[in-house]
Formats: C-alpha cells, sequence, structure tokens
C-alpha cells in the first residue's frame, strides 16, 4: 500500500504547480460576479486560500493541514466579531453625536474639518486624482493588516502571534466601545440634519467608477450591520499598530512608510465624512495602549517563562551531577581504581615460620637427663 501511494505521489509531483494559476482563476471568478472583496469575512477566506496554494505549491507535505489549524481560529474569532459588531446599533443607550461635534469644532477652530474638506476639495459627482487615492488607502484597510501576519507567519512566526494578540484585543476593545457608547459618523449626522450637507466620498467614487462590491456573507443586508460604530475608529488604529509594532526594527525607509500611512487613513476618513477627528484620534490612543500595555503584559509573561526553564534545567543538571564525587574525592578515587586494575602480580613469596615445638613428657625429660650425664662422665675420664 505504502509503495502504491509514493508511485501515485511521484506520478502527480507536477500537479501542485497547478495551485496558484487555480487559486488566481477562482478568486477572477468571483471578483467578475460579485465584485471585490472587502469585508473581513470574505477577505479572510481568500487570504487562506492564498496561503493553502502558497502551502500546496510548495511541495511541503501536510503543509495546507498547518495553515489550516493556525488560521482557522483567527477566521473564527474574525466572524465572531463580524456577527457581534452589529449590537452596538441595538443598545438601550442613545447614539451620540454631539460631543463628537463640539470637539471637532474645537480642533477646526469653530468649523468641523469634514466640512471644511469637503467644501475646499470635493466636487460631487466629479472625482479628482486625490479621490480615488483616498479611496485606495480606505479600501486597504479591509487587507492590510491581514497580509502583514500572512507574511509574519510564513517568516517569522514569534512576530505573528505577538501582532495577531495585539490585533484581536484592539479589535474586541473597539467592539466593547461600540457597545457602550454608539457613536453617528460625519454622514450621518448629516442625514440627521446636525450638520451640513456631507458626502461620503469612497462610496461615491466607487459608483461613479462602475466598480462593483462583493458584500460580507454574514453582515450584507442582516440586522448585525451596523451603521454608529465610529468611535473608536479601526480604520486608524490598525494603521497605527502597525506603526507602533514595526517602529522599533524598522529602518528610515519604512519608517516613512509607517508614518505616511496612519496619516493618510486619518485625512481619508475624516476627508470622506466617515469619521469625526475625536475617532481617529481616539483609534490612535486605543491602539497605543494595545501596544505598550498588553506588549508590557506579554513581555513579563515570556520572562517569566524563561526563568521558569532555566531553573528547570539547573535543577535538571544538578540533580545529574549529584551521584558523581566531585573534586579532590574524584581524582582520589580514580587514581586508586587505576592502580588495582594495573598493578603486577608478586613473583616472591614470603618465607614460612618454623613450627613451635612441642613439650616433653617426665619420662623422656629424665631419659635426657641420664644422658647428659653419661656424656659428661665419659668426658672427665
Amino acid at each position: 500500500m505504502s509503495e502504491r501511494l509514493a508511485v501515485v505521489r511521484y506520478r502527480t509531483r507536477h500537479l501542485r504547480f497547478l495551485a496558484w494559476p487555480l487559486y488566481g482563476f477562482l478568486l477572477w471568478r468571483y471578483v467578475a460576479d460579485n465584485g471585490l472583496p472587502y469585508q473581513n469575512d470574505v477577505v479572510f477566506c481568500w487570504l487562506i486560500g492564498a496561503l493553502v496554494a502558497g502551502a500546496v505549491h510548495s511541495g511541503y507535505r501536510g503543509g495546507w493541514l498547518r495553515v489550516l489549524r493556525d488560521w482557522i481560529p483567527v477566521m473564527g474569532a474574525v466572524y465572531v466579531y463580524s456577527l457581534l459588531r452589529g449590537y452596538g446599533a441595538h443598545t438601550p443607550w442613545a447614539v451620540h453625536y454631539a460631543p463628537q461635534i463640539a470637539i471637532d469644532k474645537v480642533f477646526g477652530f469653530g468649523q468641523v474639518w469634514t466640512v471644511r474638506l469637503q467644501h475646499w476639495l470635493y466636487t460631487p459627482g466629479h472625482p479628482h486624482w486625490y479621490d480615488y487615492l483616498c479611496t485606495t488607502v480606505y479600501m486597504s484597510h479591509f487587507f492590510a493588516i491581514f497580509v502583514v501576519l500572512a507574511a509574519l507567519w510564513r517568516r517569522r512566526h514569534d512576530r505573528f502571534t505577538r501582532l495577531l494578540a495585539f490585533y484581536l484585543a484592539l479589535t474586541f476593545a473597539g467592539f466593547a466601545t461600540y457597545i457602550l457608547y454608539p457613536a453617528d459618523p460625519p454622514w450621518l449626522a448629516a442625514q440627521n440634519a446636525h450638520l451640513p450637507q456631507l458626502t461620503r466620498v469612497v462610496s461615491d467614487v466607487l459608483t461613479q467608477s462602475g466598480l462593483p462590491r462583493a458584500g460580507s456573507i454574514f453582515e450584507n443586508g442582516s440586522q448585525f450591520d451596523n451603521d454608529v460604530a465610529a468611535m473608536p475608529s479601526l480604520h486608524a488604529a490598525y494603521p497605527m499598530l502597525l506603526a507602533l509594532f514595526f517602529w522599533p526594527t524598522a529602518g528610515r525607509k519604512l519608517r516613512v512608510l509607517l508614518a505616511a500611512y496612519p496619516l493618510a487613513m486619518a485625512f481619508t476618513l475624516v476627508y470622506g465624512a466617515e469619521h469625526f477627528v475625536i475617532d481617529v484620534l481616539m483609534g490612535w490612543l486605543y491602539a497605543a495602549v494595545v501596544v505598550f500595555g498588553l506588549g508590557r503584559l506579554l513581555d513579563r509573561r515570556a520572562a517569566k517563562r524563561q526563568a521558569r526553564q532555566a531553573r528547570e534545567l539547573l535543577a535538571t543538571r544538578a540533580s545529574a551531577t549529584s551521584d558523581e564525587p566531585t573534586g579532590a574525592t574524584a581524582t582520589a578515587t580514580a587514581r586508586v581504581r587505576t592502580a588495582a586494575v594495573t598493578a603486577p602480580a608478586s613473583t616472591t613469596t614470603a618465607p614460612t615460620a618454623a613450627p613451635a615445638a612441642s613439650p616433653l613428657t617426665p619420662t623422656a625429660a629424665k631419659a635426657a637427663k641420664a644422658t647428659k650425664a653419661a656424656a659428661a662422665t665419659t668426658a672427665t675420664s
């Protein structure tokens, strides 16, 4: 069975090169039939499809399973947010607009910046080049953070998990605020006659261009759509999150891009009537709190884990060496063992002790005396 499977794999080894062409064809057909994907859930599906295509094309066995293992939970969290986000529009609290307008008038010296910018720059029905540029910047919100996460997943998995933790914390912090503080964006405040007439520039540009857009899998036309999720602006928060995350290790050229992206997004949001200035500033503040606050907690946790691992390693080494002799004792023991093994056998025999004389009987003693007396008499004669 294993030999047959190996043969099948060998004969079909070149089919992996069809992964990217097949993915490209399916994406082209989807865009042609449904329009550009721009909602989180749809973008995430196509992103995971791209990662699977890359894993299959690389030829790494089981690579696509690793993609599903790491990214399905992330996609689940994004789906949950997409579904729950709409509840901010159905809370019992009143929708806020007056505080944002009052603060923006302070920043704008008596005028809301959205009204001022559209009066200066926007021509209804005739988009300018910068309107298209703003539309491009605005649409990058729906895929930029995911593309960066995918790149880190392939190259720096430790950085991927850290940025993912920041992204999820920031996203759900925004969701909690939408529940507690529903807020009108400028275009909706204008529709309710709280501001002069305003135009949603991005929507108008897309309508003028005739470019179709794909709706959300879950949110489109459902009760989960939320027009009052404006405070804080996650459109502004995500670019600031990327800037703060990469800034310490970025070079000069990359830092220019990291600084320009949040500013370009902020201008787009205010000019396009999507957010007030205070919404943008609160988004930046949320991103900073997540990066520095949650980052410090993650660093402390990592330091404690490393310290615990170091203690366990030292304990293991100590227990391994506790049964072995050390120092002078070890040296002496080794010498004794060596001498015992290498000493030659002795070739001399110890002398045998003479046997002790046994005591004489009384009769034998008398006979001995008589003999000695006779010998003495003979000697004197």
